[in-house]
């Protein structure tokens, strides 16, 4: 593909990123109002976001791998249209229950458009060209992190309400599938495949339960209670059957266990757990700091999001510039991380009294660390997969970053909401009010009593900088992962050769066959076959290196490859 044609078709995709990543921003700085309309509760507000997390990561890996097996366009267009009808029923949710049920919904879609759009960029340019485009990707990331809090402020302080927060991506979801219809086309493998819908089934019925467990635990009955033994056992003994399955009865397993028979590929999955966690888990509950520890209007309180998110789109354009140029990634991995880890420690010792510049300062520290380390994690990771494998082993560091998050958001949510109970009920129990009146539902700090409302600031505050002091040491696990990844410098090429797969894989090497359409590598090799030479671009055509290998598909299963219109 021409840069012309990368660009025109990246903008549909990063239309698409935009309006995955907005579904989460947007809806932030209206959630204390939401669940003050709907009469909800902290682990009300806590599940609104892991609904849409628990879906995101229960389906990345089932849209990576079909990704591998199908239109990738095609799979993109259905995410948009998931998520366009998880945000109109959302939109008109009468209730909690409602909405999360809704949310469940938009993160089906989400979670496809996160997998799908860095499979879609790999399949169109190679490695070392990747580093350039992932810095667009973090210019988006940013923007919508940005502008996202800001939009959901102004909307719901407008005579919208909440409501309008979940119609703002639509017209935005409309242009991006009308933009993939005209701009993108890609190569189709049309091949028989196996589904592992009892893998897929297995995997997202042990992570459901698990977070369950953590998000109800010290609310609806005790950590060390019964019900904690039954669902902790059910959700181990479920995800070791989904294990099983992936590793010894599923075809075409949704995630490919040899895939971490690779070094960079462990220890990136081990990272993004760890920075799911830290990540997401402390960050999510900045808006309420604003909003209910210091007195903030939606909108002011999306304004303060401006400092971190700075920094998160100075650092990925520049060091996705840097990386592109000299393709060296790992040095901007382990700084990344640096910064996380002290962007978090900073955070740790805010409360309701600290100056916001300071809190904005720290903030861009967090913003700057993240931004060198988000997408820089799948790049390294792609550097090292095989063309057939990549939807599968891109969408296997999305979902683990997606998983870590839901338990971040889950534990932390819950530990939150302890901690404000704790602290509003000693500080009522000292004032002479009856401690058992306090519950778990978040009320209008404006229509209380000043002692109460300082009482309820003062708890939020402390408890905020608490969360990250632990998601501190999360990131310190993630930043000695990084130290371990071995640096490969990026490919030129698309397809790769990874490291040797046993048995006939020179062999194998010999009958590939590179063919496709609009300088698109074809994607080969079933069941994780070696991908032989690399595929360079000739004048619009596809040449191996070291000969010319062009023609017809040889590989057994492999049909002809039509482009997807």
């Amino acid at each position: 593909m021409t840069h012309r044609e990368i660009l025109e078709a990246l903008s549909g995709l990063l239309l698409a990123m935009f309006v995955a990543m907005l579904s989460s921003t947007v809806v932030t700085n209206a959630l204390p109002r939401i669940v003050s309309d709907l009469e909800g509760s902290q682990t009300g507000y806590t599940w609104v976001v892991v609904a849409t997390l628990l879906a995101m990561t229960a389906t990345t890996p089932i849209w990576g791998k079909l990704a591998d097996l199908f239109s990738k366009k095609l799979l993109v267009q259905t995410a948009l249209v998931i998520y366009t009808i998880g945000s109109l029923i959302a939109a008109l949710a009468p209730s909690m229950e409602v909405l999360i049920g809704a949310r469940v919904v938009q993160g089906l879609g989400v979670g496809g458009l996160t997998a799908l759009v860095q499979v879609v960029i790999a399949s169109m340019v190679s490695p070392r060209e990747r580093g350039r485009y992932s810095g667009y990707i973090g210019a988006v990331f940013a923007l919508a992190t940005v502008s996202g809090p800001l939009i959901g402020g102004v909307i719901v302080d407008s005579p919208l309400g909440w409501r309008g927060t979940f119609f703002v991506g639509l017209p935005i979801a409309v242009a991006a599938f009308v933009v993939l219809q005209f701009k993108l086309h890609l190569p189709v493998v049309k091949r028989h495949v196996d589904i592992d819908y009892l893998g897929a089934t297995l995997i997202i019925g042990g992570v459901s339960i698990l977070l369950i467990w953590v998000s109800l635990a010290g609310n609806q009955f005790d950590w060390l209670s019964a019900t904690t033994a039954v669902m902790v056992a059910a959700g181990v003994l479920v995800i070791a059957a989904a294990l099983y399955v992936e590793a010894r009865v599923a075809k075409d397993p949704i995630i490919p266990l040899r895939l971490f028979k690779d070094r960079t590929t462990s220890l990136a999955t081990a990272a993004s757990i760890l920075i799911g966690v830290s990540m997401f888990g402390a960050t999510v509950y900045l808006s309420e700091y604003f909003q209910n520890a210091r007195g903030m209007t939606p909108t002011e309180a999306g304004l303060m999001s401006v400092s971190m998110v700075g920094g998160l789109l100075v650092s990925s354009i520049v060091t996705g510039r840097i990386i592109s140029n000299t393709g060296l990634w790992k040095r901007y991995l382990v700084g990344g991380m640096v910064l996380v880890v002290v962007g978090l420690g900073l955070l740790g010792t805010i409360d309701a009294e600290t100056p916001l510049v300071e809190v904005g300062a720290f903030m861009a520290i967090l913003g700057l660390g993240l931004g060198a380390t988000m997408q820089n994690l799948v790049l390294a990771v792609q550097n090292n997969t095989a063309q057939a494998d990549m939807g599968a082993a891109s969408s296997v560091v999305a979902f683990f970053r997606s998983l870590g998050g839901s338990i971040g958001v889950s534990a932390l949510g819950a530990l939150l909401s302890h901690q404000v109970a704790q602290k509003v009920s000693d500080g009522l129990a000292a004032m002479g009010v009856d401690a058992g009146h306090s519950t778990g539902s978040i009320p209008d700090l404006s229509s209380l009593p000043a002692p109460v409302r300082e009482l309820y600031e003062t708890s939020f505050g402390s408890a905020t900088g608490h969360l990250f002091l632990v998601a501190a040491p999360f990131a310190l696990l993630a930043f000695v992962c990084i130290l371990f990844i071995r640096e490969v410098p990026l490919r030129t090429t698309i397809d790769t050769e990874p490291q040797a797969v046993a048995g006939g894989a020179a062999a194998e090497a010999d009958s590939e066959t590179a063919a496709g359409t609009n300088g698109s590598v074809q994607d080969s090799a079933e069941h994780g076959a070696h991908v032989g030479r690399p595929v360079v671009e000739v004048t619009g055509a596809h040449v191996a290196e070291g000969g010319k290998h062009a023609g017809t598909p040889q590989d057994e299963g492999v049909a002809t490859t039509a482009s997807s219109r």
